[in-house]
């Protein structure tokens, strides 16, 4: 048979401290270098980005302030409306409008509009009334215009320098996306200095798991669990009777904290396999343990987690399930060594 051909990427691994700390000042400054090209590439992205994820909160709002339009029609108790409820949730519901309820006077509201100034009159001259305002006679009106263009459903912010604030945030952070592979493989060259060489070669393999594993619960957090989420904490403000009016600062720190923790949660069965791989664990351990692993994985998912109970368990709920899949590779994977150690003493 030929000899195998040792493809290690990380050959020199005797160091002495002070080489040690001069490969890791190399592998900081390459980062460095990495984040730095990734931030300006964030700068020309940064504006779709904020878009992208304003999407979730407006969606939220709109939902919101549509179930609650529908509301106050069906609960109206004074004069009939112009529309029937039919009609208002085709509007809201289908056409994509919202509307706001006013009360006017229907006679006093004809004269104003059918009243036309004289030629030398720049304003018309007020309507006769009464000394005593007729509540009784009021009538409601619905001013229509597209959810879209609703006050309420924009997203703001309270002083002038805030917008340039998030448009640097939201730079930094697609920066730091775009570069996160170079930035791990970095590490990881500093890293893998001081492992075995079957240990180096895990690199190889987890490092690109880990990405997809970091994506994949990030996206899970970002077009699934949002939309949970959003409507449970805005259901508070509709229980309360409150009008929610979010800034656009406060929505990117949540944005930020809510995928980065489902990224590093999902990275629990590529550290399960890693510290079996290097003789810390093995699959009967960690079967043996499943109920205090359920406990930790609970109480991790709080912290990682915004304080409501939808994210913390649709954390929990993949993380134990990702627990048990762990559990299945190790023993895969003890298996197959213990094939390859029986086909090579035969």
């Amino acid at each position: 048979m030929p000899a195998a051909v040792e493809d290690d990427l990380f050959q020199s691994s005797t160091m002495t401290f002070g080489e040690h700390l001069e490969e890791l000042r190399g592998c900081l400054v390459r980062a460095a270098a990495g984040l730095a090209i990734g931030v300006l590439l964030g700068l020309v992205l940064a504006k779709p980005f904020v878009r992208l994820v304003e999407e979730p909160l407006k969606r939220a709002l709109g939902d919101y302030y549509s179930r609650r339009a529908i509301d106050t029609a069906a609960n109206w108790t004074g004069s009939p409306l112009p529309y029937s409820q039919p009609e208002i949730r085709d509007a809201i519901e289908n056409r994509g409008l919202s509307f706001e309820l006013r009360e006017v006077h229907p006679d006093r509201l004809a004269r104003v509009l059918g009243r036309e100034p004289a030629s030398n009159d720049s304003v018309a001259e007020p309507v006769p009334t009464s000394d005593r305002f007729d509540a009784d006679e009021l009538v409601p009106i619905m001013l229509w215009q597209p959810l879209a263009r609703d006050p309420r459903v924009s997203i703001t912010t309270l002083s002038a320098q805030e917008a340039f604030g998030i448009y640097i945030k939201a730079a930094i952070l697609v920066g730091l996306v775009l570069a996160s592979p170079w930035i791990f493989w970095q590490l990881w060259m500093f890293v893998a200095a001081g492992l075995y060489p079957h240990e180096k070669r895990l690199v190889h393999v987890f490092l690109p798991v880990s990405l997809g594993l970091f994506l994949a619960g990030a996206l899970l957090a970002f077009f699934f669990v949002f939309d949970f989420v959003l409507e449970y904490l805005l259901a508070f403000n509709e229980w309360l009777g409150l009008d929610p009016d979010p800034r656009i600062s406060e929505w990117m720190s949540f944005v930020l904290v809510l995928p980065v923790g489902f990224g590093l949660g999902f990275q629990l069965p590529l550290v399960m396999l890693f510290l079996e791989r290097i003789g810390v664990f093995d699959a009967a351990a960690y079967a043996s343990q499943w109920r205090i692993a359920v406990l930790v994985i609970c109480i991790a998912s709080a912290l990682l987690t915004p304080a409501d109970p939808y994210s913390m368990l649709f954390l929990a709920a993949p993380l134990c399930l990702l627990y048990f899949g762990g559990v299945g590779m190790c023993r895969w994977a003890a298996a197959r060594d213990a094939r390859q150690a029986t086909n090579a003493s035969q």
